[in-house]
């Protein structure tokens, strides 16, 4: 029963069970039985007259219990059966990497681990490849992105250079050899090239796989607008929308802009010289390729330029986000808004909205309602987003009457 409860301390103290440790225990109580194991015929005591094993105290046949054997750590200091084999968290004499480690010795740990570290840093230092530079020719600009480069081609505005396709498409493989037939059909050389080539040439924008090499589009003179439709002799009242922008400076909104010009049905935007966004490749993602199908018309005396209509009868109407800013000029809601001339609808700026000067040269002001009561600095919304639905409001008459 001893023997037994110090098996089973020795299991506690080291978090084994029986079937784990058990032959090498019963190796251990083998040795330590022969070594402490009195030899089996003990000579006499003194006094006696018999040959034989010890007998017990009372004379009889029993034998005296052995001696419990002390059990040695593996350091060699002895311990007590209370402490186990061997403590937590050290090496188990029967385990594999005990018998690893020893023959490896803590010198070649250091050197092993040492060595793992430098190569573990040297991988982080190693420098990253640079994308090959492409070569830019002179006066041109990269458009990216697939609706934008796709019109690119199918139109004839830009001369064109270069188209760069990624490799290994995947998914679009379909739709980057349809760029190829496009790019074969215009004489346009085709390169396959790694996306960080084509991240480099569009310096990070999102191109999906899609880069083109061609000229800059430019802005339309406003001469060249008035020819076709002020003083058309059959339809003199003919309802025509032009969208007057006045220093729209963000290239997301002004593609945003002419995004939704272009497919409401207004039939010419203008934009005022002096700061303003130009026609980018920003902007013609933005518009989702609208820039490159859609004219787009600069002047750089914006005031004039509505005087100049109203004298030839059309309406100029602005916009504002607050009713109480403008000044001295009728508001009206956009949904209560009837209008049966040709009209010009302006624009301001996207922190600023319209000078001065321009509200006062404009006929009425449109305001968009709001649907709730609006917490302070979350009063406006974002300019293109307005555009869009004051651009609805009003075209969604022009068609009716063209019905």
């Amino acid at each position: 029963m001893e023997l037994r409860a110090l098996k089973g301390s020795v299991w506690r103290a080291v978090g084994l069970s029986p079937a784990h440790c058990g032959r090498w225990w019963r190796g251990v109580r083998y040795r330590c039985t022969r070594e402490h194991q009195p030899p089996p015929f003990a000579p006499p005591a003194a006094g006696g007259d018999e040959e034989g094993p010890p007998r017990g105290a009372d004379g009889g046949s029993r034998l005296p219990p052995p001696a419990l054997p002390v059990v040695s750590r593996v350091g060699g200091d002895s311990c007590t059966p209370q402490e186990g084999l061997a403590r937590q968290g050290q090496p188990r004499p029967w385990h594999k990497s005990y018998e690893r480690g020893a023959r490896q010795g803590p010198t070649a740990k250091r050197e092993s681990r040492s060595s793992w570290e430098g190569d573990f840093l040297k991988a982080r230092k190693r420098p990253e490849r640079k994308p090959l530079s492409i070569e830019r020719t002179k006066g041109s600009e990269i458009l990216f992105g697939i609706a934008p480069c796709s019109l690119a081609l199918s139109e004839s505005r830009r001369d064109l250079f270069r188209l760069f396709l990624k490799q290994s498409s995947g998914s679009r493989r379909l739709v980057m050899s349809e760029f190829v037939l496009q790019a074969t059909a215009r004489g346009v050389p085709v390169h396959h090239v790694k996306r960080r080539e084509l991240d480099a040439l569009c310096r990070g924008q999102v191109h999906q796989g899609v880069c083109l090499e061609a000229t800059p589009l430019r802005f339309k003179s406003l001469e060249e607008a008035e020819k076709p439709d002020v003083g058309h002799e059959e339809s003199p009242n003919r309802q025509l929308v032009w969208l007057a922008l006045e220093q729209i400076q963000d290239p997301m909104n002004l593609g945003a802009l002419l995004r939704s010009a272009y497919f409401l049905g207004v039939d010419r935007v203008v934009t005022s010289q002096r700061s303003s966004c130009p026609l980018t490749p920003t902007v013609s993602k933005a518009s989702s390729g609208a820039m490159e199908v859609f004219d787009v018309y600069s002047t750089d005396d914006l005031r004039s330029f509505l005087k100049a209509k109203t004298a030839e009868g059309w309406e100029v109407v602005g916009t504002v986000s607050n009713p109480e800013d403008a000044e001295n000029i009728p508001v009206i809601s956009c949904l209560e808004f009837r209008w049966n001339k040709p009209i010009i609808i302006v624009i301001g700026s996207e922190g600023d909205g319209l000078s001065l000067e321009t509200q006062l040269l404009c006929h009425r002001m449109l305001a968009i309602p709001p649907g709730r009561a609006l917490h302070p600095g979350i009063e406006s919304l974002n300019v293109s987003v307005a555009t869009g639905i004051l651009l609805h409001s009003i075209c969604s008459q022009k068609l009716r009457h063209g019905d």
